[in-house]
């Protein structure tokens, strides 16, 4: 990656984790951006569906329903003239297996992220899907 491409990325991921805020999640605040063409075609952050209460956990446990920031991204395009085909995913935590589903089969190209989630096999799967992957920690981004 070019000084100036990584530039960017610290600025993508930057603004994921200022869209993260907009979470109403107490136990993790995930932020997500995909860019194309150096344009932000989608956005997202995790939380329950539209239409249901905004609260994420219940008894410590986190609702089993709530939407990842990443799959609230995707599905954003799916609704709109958009397509995440050869895009870059910018994420504040490392997708879960589930969510590396949805982002190889978006056609998402490259992920950048910043922290590492608990369990890599999502970024294992990703690794042989082909997709490019670039961990940017916050704390060297500066």
């Amino acid at each position: 990656m070019n000084k100036k491409d990584l530039k960017y990325a610290k600025v993508y991921l930057e603004m994921a984790r200022k869209w993260s805020e907009l979470s109403h999640c107490k136990r993790k605040k995930v932020g997500a951006l995909i860019v194309k063409d150096r344009a932000i075609i989608s956005d997202g952050y995790n939380g329950t569906p539209t239409g249901f209460e905004n609260e994420c956990e219940k008894d410590d446990q986190t609702k089993w329903y709530v939407l990842h920031a990443e799959a609230n991204a995707i599905l954003k395009t799916a609704g709109s003239t958009q397509s995440c085909k050869n895009a870059t995913l910018y994420l504040t935590a490392s997708p879960c297996r589930e969510c590396s589903k949805l982002i190889h089969q978006a056609g998402i190209k490259k992920l950048v992220y910043a922290e590492e989630y608990r369990n890599t096999e999502g970024l294992e799967f990703l690794e042989k899907a082909g997709v490019e992957i670039l961990h940017l920690p916050f704390d060297v981004q500066r």
